[in-house]
């Protein structure tokens, strides 16, 4: 009885301590600094284990070898096929033309520009989670010990202190917007559920240890637009409505998401889609059209991408979205590497095994750009805007931009695709007055 008693004790002071320093503060959008203290810890940790790696490495090491990371494994040439074919000036099809697509093979098997864009951000320098480098062997005593202590810290303090506060949020979501959803239509329902969400939402970033910069308020998105970002991971949508509310666009799904979408559109417009309703783009189209024309209600969240990449690049917008009509409202995430892996490889990961890495990983530090609205022009289709919204969100991220659908994450690459590539080649033998 006394061990019980003990230990619910411990358990009232933990849940206090939580309550009364994180999230009471959060609740009211206010910071008694020890977010910054952890963080300003964590920089110097860092940057000392950064120049004790580069003090090792300076050493001697018996056969290491060397894998650049900066620039790729192969050095690329980006000539386009046009102009490389053009090189050879030859009037008649030779065996040398194939030497182009061989080359473009081998560097698609040793390094895939597309591919690498689902798998993890190498990184330049150690930053005590993974050793994501064959360079980054045993150094020095000081630097071990100084893991060994970060893991205990991990995992020992950080992941219970983050479970509790992501409980605590994830709870107070479910029942505030349930007890929200029972009020009448109107102004005080909407100001409620938007309390509801910002504050739960602020406790959820403080369970990520999460330090936002939100650059460009001015450009934040208004009611009855649609909201479009660059896509990392399912967080992405915590990290906006961390500064502003949204209505979500997604399927339908069972578990502990379920209870969690059946709960928050009793008090929030958003869009839940059963699966077979999201094969029916026109059905989609109807009712985000819907949506959007009723100027009362929040922006629409869509990540385009339709899938999560790396944080290195933004891929091919789907179309849909930018069909619906209304003010485009374009937000770039970047996430820095350094703190911790935001990126969900869904192909390797489930969301549990994804959700420990993340509460386990020093902390989630990323930069938000409000970019200025968009419409689509008159001589403009929707894959042009879609593309020109991409660009933007691109430049301002610094983010590489590849016109690849991201659904080669888990699909092999359409026939069309390679068709395309066959015409363009022909077009050129005639052209050039090889054939006929």
């Amino acid at each position: 009885m006394e061990v019980v008693w003990a230990v619910g004790q411990v358990g009232a002071v933990w849940v206090a301590v939580v309550l009364g320093l994180i999230v009471l503060p959060s609740a009211l959008g206010i910071s008694l600094g020890i977010s910054e203290a952890y963080m300003w810890v964590l920089v110097k940790t860092l940057e000392w284990a950064t120049i004790r790696l580069q003090k090792g490495v300076k050493k001697p090491q018996p056969q290491v070898p060397q894998t650049p990371t900066a620039n790729g494994i192969i050095e690329r040439d980006e000539t386009p096929m046009e102009k490389e074919i053009a090189r050879l000036h030859r009037a008649d099809f030779e065996f040398s033309h194939i030497f182009y697509f061989c080359r473009k093979g081998f560097e698609a098997i040793v390094e895939d520009e597309v591919t690498q864009r689902f798998s993890s951000e190498e990184l330049l320098s150690w930053n005590l989670l993974t050793r994501t480098n064959v360079n980054f062997h045993y150094i020095s005593l000081r630097l071990t010990v100084v893991w060994v202590i970060g893991v205990i810290v991990r995992y020992c303090f950080l992941l219970p202190l983050r479970f509790t506060l992501a409980a605590i949020g994830i709870t107070s979501m479910i029942v505030g917007t349930t007890a929200v959803g029972q009020l009448p239509n109107g102004s005080v329902k909407n100001y409620l559920s938007e309390v509801v969400h910002l504050t739960c939402s602020r406790i959820l970033v403080r369970a990520l240890s999460g330090t936002i910069h939100y650059h460009n308020k001015e450009n934040r998105p208004q009611k009855g637009g649609i909201c479009v970002a660059n896509h990392t991971s399912p967080i992405d949508a915590i990290i906006l409505t961390n500064d502003g509310c949204y209505a979500m666009v997604g399927q339908v799904h069972g578990g502990l998401m379920g209870i969690i979408q059946r709960a928050t559109v009793k008090a929030c417009p958003h869009v839940w889609f059963e699966r077979s309703e999201m094969k029916d783009r026109h059905l989609v189209t109807k009712r985000l059209r819907e949506h959007v024309a009723d100027k009362s209600k929040l922006p629409i969240l869509i990540f385009p991408e339709g899938t999560c990449i790396n944080n290195t690049s933004v891929m091919m917008f789907k179309k849909g979205s930018f069909e619906i009509g209304g003010t485009i409202y374009p937000v770039a995430i970047k996430y820095d590497p350094q703190f911790g892996d935001a990126f969900w490889n869904s192909s390797k990961y489930n969301i549990v095994s994804y959700l420990l890495r993340i509460m386990t990983s020093w902390a989630i530090v990323c930069n938000v750009w409000y970019l200025p609205p968009m419409v689509r022009k008159e001589d403009e289709d929707a894959v042009q805007f879609a593309n020109r919204v991409r660009s933007a969100i691109a430049r301002q991220g610094g983010l590489t931009e590849l016109p690849w659908d991201g659904g080669l994450k888990r699909a092999k690459v359409k026939d069309t695709f390679k068709e395309e590539q066959q015409k363009n080649y022909s077009k050129m033998l005639v052209r050039n007055g090889s054939i006929g």
